[in-house]
């Protein structure tokens, strides 16, 4: 997954020139080893980003350190082994429920019967169930509504019936199903800033397999944002999108990726966290409020400009 991390959060980071990849665009960077990373969130308040990799969770402060997060009796023990991706809560308030998320909890996809979504707080204590999402055969995105289009609420999407539905989840765990019937989607999912011209506020998500970028307005719309020039298919195709937010290029910061190794893919990944500092992507001629994908296999990335 792919994950912007703002001036504060990164503060502290040595960051490092990168080469420029074939085409001139900036080559990721290899920045931490988590043995069968596959995705990250955040960042939190206190600036670390959590970690999924393989059955564990960690947090990585702005310095590279990772320290195990939710271990232990009372902690995330779900789903080992399985990409059960993640979303770390900034606190929004949902208006229609009339109640807020609680900053920092990390909620994570349950792919097990039943099917749903797991909490996690932020001192690191598994709470449960949060919610059950009916009519899917597993689940595979997860993100929340920073912009305010689905009211703030958590978005997450699954297969069902050849199709993909999209539902948004309310801070007390109400699902509302936004669409039953969006293309074949899978991976990292981001909420377009209102600035993002027609598309601003919807939900944008990859479909590895075409290799097409779509957006889900909160009315189930859907309608194709883009088609990058990178490869498709199964595990090499575009996996992760993320938007840059507004004051990144100026104050600096840096985007992270996770690159989950996978022993005799054409692309078989490094178990390593990615990352591009801004100064890279700003050479790239990346803005703020742009949009970027990026690969799974590879690692490639392109931007699309707001």
């Amino acid at each position: 997954m792919l994950w912007l991390m703002a001036a504060l959060a990164a503060a502290n980071l040595a960051l490092t020139p990168a080469v420029a990849g074939p085409g001139g665009d900036p080559a990721w960077q290899s920045w931490q080893t988590v043995a069968g990373v596959f995705d990250l969130g955040g960042p939190r308040s206190d600036g670390t980003l959590v970690v999924a990799g393989s059955a564990n969770l960690y947090r990585a402060d702005p310095a590279g350190t990772l320290s195990p997060f939710a271990r232990g009796v009372g902690g995330y023990h779900e789903d080992p082994g399985a990409e059960a991706y993640l979303a770390v809560s900034p606190g929004a308030h949902v208006n229609a429920a009339g109640c807020d998320f609680n900053r920092d909890d990390t909620f994570l996809l349950r792919l097990h019967v039943p099917i749903g979504i797991e909490r996690v707080d932020a001192p690191g204590q598994n709470t449960g169930s949060f919610a059950n999402v009916i009519g899917v055969t597993s689940l595979n995105g997860i993100a929340f509504d920073t912009t305010g289009g689905f009211d703030h609420r958590l978005l997450a999407t699954g297969p069902s019936e050849g199709k993909t539905m999209v539902v948004a989840i309310d801070c007390s765990g109400n699902v509302q199903v936004i669409t039953k019937s969006a293309p074949a989607l899978e991976g990292g999912l981001a909420v377009a800033p209102s600035s993002f011209g027609s598309f601003g506020g919807d939900l944008i998500a990859p479909d590895e397999l075409s290799g097409r970028i779509y957006a889900i307005a909160p009315d189930g719309t859907v309608s194709v944002v883009t088609r990058p020039s990178l490869p498709t298919g199964g595990d090499i195709g575009v996996e992760s999108v993320g938007f840059v937010p507004s004051g990144f290029m100026t104050s600096g910061g840096a985007a992270y990726l996770a690159d989950r190794k996978t022993p005799g893919n054409p692309h078989p990944g490094t178990d390593a966290i990615l990352r591009l500092s801004s100064t890279d992507l700003s050479a790239a001629g990346v803005r703020d409020g742009d949009l970027l994908v990026a690969t799974e296999g590879g690692a490639g990335a392109r931007r699309r400009a707001s």
